[in-house]
């Protein structure tokens, strides 16, 4: 008996290019979405989970478009947020990163995650499938904590769009991490959303 979540970055945004933190999802993004619902629709999920915001809630209704037994529903803890701000482990590199970000959305990133770990990394009885879709930290988040990686390490864990991350726990056992970033159903030209040069 295994308790398996898939973790998925939603599609690209219309304005992702032009700096803006949400909006619809561009014509790529939605080709992306159509692809990854191609990949999962195999998959008995029992819950499909997703951020509130526009670019996760439209990746959930094209999935569920594909998978007419999937019903997507919004979840808090999973909108996207920043989990840390600097500690004494975190590389200098990354201070540049936390020069916008204030100490209230720190902490509210904080307190989220630590109610989505209780929340979603919880093992539940029989064979289980469960989507969430949500954002790039978030996932980074929940995969350092399957890993037991120090805090800051979130910071180096990078989702590309509709890529696909699954973890795994099997009765009395620990989680485990499946498969990170799996984009093997995206065509190079769809592969988007990691990044050049910055670290996160």
């Amino acid at each position: 008996m295994t308790h398996y979540i898939y973790l998925v970055r939603h599609g690209e945004h219309q304005y992702a290019e032009h700096g803006l933190e949400d909006g619809p999802l561009s014509a790529r993004g939605e080709r992306q979405a159509s692809l990854l619902a191609d990949r999962l629709s195999g998959v008995p999920f029992d819950d499909v989970w997703h951020s509130p915001l526009v670019r996760a809630a439209e990746t959930a209704r094209i999935i569920a478009e594909r998978m007419p037994a999937v019903e997507p529903v919004p979840h808090a803890l999973l909108f996207d947020c920043v989990p840390t701000g600097m500690t004494d482990e975190t590389p200098a590199v990354f201070e540049s990163f936390f020069g916008g970000i204030t100490d209230e959305q720190i902490e509210a990133g904080k307190a989220q995650m630590a109610d989505a770990v209780n929340q979603f990394l919880v093992r539940r009885n029989g064979d289980v499938h469960e989507l969430l879709i949500t954002h790039n930290f978030v996932i980074a988040w929940l995969v350092r904590e399957v890993l037991g990686a120090p805090d800051w390490r979130w910071m180096t864990l990078n989702q590309a769009n509709c890529g696909l991350t699954i973890i795994s726990q099997r009765q009395g056992r620990p989680w485990n991490l499946v498969a990170y970033n799996d984009l093997a159903h995206l065509p190079f030209e769809l592969r988007t959303g990691l990044p050049e040069t910055s670290p996160v």
